[in-house]
């Protein structure tokens, strides 16, 4: 009952802490727009399914058309705003703030998950290759867009990050047995490969190498809506699926020998365990890039506060996880900020992906200097 109220209270104080975090960053911007303004643009962007209209497609090979489902949608709120402010909240800056959110939950979650797999507190979701799969898929749909015809780069680098993972837990296991420190190496020697043959394809990218490099320092330039909804479903499937499995992931944290004679199917477990964390972890490399530093300090400062129990740090490192990108990307995005009072001020945009490497490196440094960094 007490580990219920905790975990209750943390996640709504974290849920309340996401929710302004949102709010400020949609206001901030070359147009400062009034909080409570931002809120009612907010609600008023949230829509529910009305209805459902068939159309008809022409379909060139039958020569014909077919009929398919438009849905229609209605909003839930009508507050009086602005259509310029309106606009700006729900078309420019809400997508890239809801995207950023979503990839936060998915690189916190994953490393939480990845840090009582591993039992060390310097893992992170890019341990077994995920990243590096993901950025080997994408630079090749930049650099050699033949090689992809379909799916284009979201897809690329999904099918990448999974590939790869997969790939990793194939190497290490033997005999029906996957020893953590076999799949570690495994991860670091694939890897060491995948980096070699991204500096080969950048290295004839050509045209293209900009835009290859950007995406592998992280970036949630040009989100929309269409990037949410490809990452935000798979997240939230991944995270409450992964909240079933926080007893056995508990109990993984006594060994493997124990964790057996305690009734828990080792083997299954981590296979499970390893293959939601990497699926979570490629729908939030897919659209935004290699992001660093999210799924190693997040979990690892949750942990400190809430204590080792995967019951309660999952949920509060995942909501820690939306505010914590939102903020840094908020900082990323903004080229100039006008604040009340005339007050104005510029700043270099820059991918969000150095932000969270300049905040959360010296963050991580400081905790390790006051012998904060525990194991797990």
């Amino acid at each position: 009952m007490k580990r219920s109220v905790r975990t209750v209270s943390w996640s709504a104080g974290l849920g309340c802490l996401l929710v302004a975090v949102v709010v400020v960053s949609a206001g901030l911007g070359s147009v400062w727009i009034e909080p409570q303004i931002v809120a009612k643009a907010i609600l008023n962007a949230i829509v529910v399914p009305a209805g459902v209209e068939i159309e008809r497609a022409a379909v060139p090979l039958i020569g014909g058309t077919i009929p398919f489902p438009d849905p229609t949608y209605a909003s839930i709120f009508s507050f009086d705003v602005a259509t310029t402010d309106q606009v700006i909240v729900e078309t420019l800056r809400l997508p890239r703030i809801a995207l950023a959110a979503t990839v936060g939950f998915a690189l916190a979650a994953a490393g939480t998950v990845m840090q009582g797999f591993f039992r060390n507190p310097l893992a992170d979701p890019s341990i077994i290759g995920v990243s590096s799969g993901a950025a080997a898929g994408a630079v090749a749909a930049i650099a050699f867009p033949a090689l992809i015809p379909f799916g284009g780069l979201h897809f690329a680098a999904f099918v990448g990050a999974l590939g790869t993972a997969f790939l990793v837990y194939a190497i290490a296991t033997d005999g029906g047995r996957t020893p953590v420190a076999t799949l570690l190496l495994a991860g670091v020697a694939v890897q060491a490969f995948l980096g070699a043959a991204i500096s080969y394809m950048l290295v004839y990218s050509g045209d293209d190498l900009r835009e290859a490099t950007v995406w592998m320092m992280g970036h949630l330039q040009n989100s929309s809506w269409g990037d949410v909804g490809f990452a935000l479903p798979v997240t939230l499937v991944g995270v409450l699926v992964l909240g079933g499995f926080t007893r056995e992931m508990n109990v993984l944290l006594l060994g493997e020998e124990d964790a057996q004679h305690l009734g828990v199917n080792v083997e299954r477990t981590k296979l499970l365990l390893l293959a939601l964390a990497s699926i979570v972890t490629a729908a939030g490399v897919a659209v935004a890039g290699v992001i660093g530093f999210v799924g190693l300090v997040v979990p690892h400062i949750m942990r400190l506060l809430v204590g080792p129990d995967h019951r309660i740090l999952l949920p509060t490192s995942t909501l820690a996880g939306g505010s914590f990108l939102v903020a840094t990307d908020t900082i990323a995005r903004l080229d100039s900020v006008s604040l009340p009072l005339g007050i104005e001020f510029g700043m270099p945009v820059v991918p969000v992906g150095i932000v969270t490497a300049a905040l959360g490196a010296p963050f991580f440094l400081f905790l390790l200097t006051r012998r904060e960094v525990h194991s797990v």
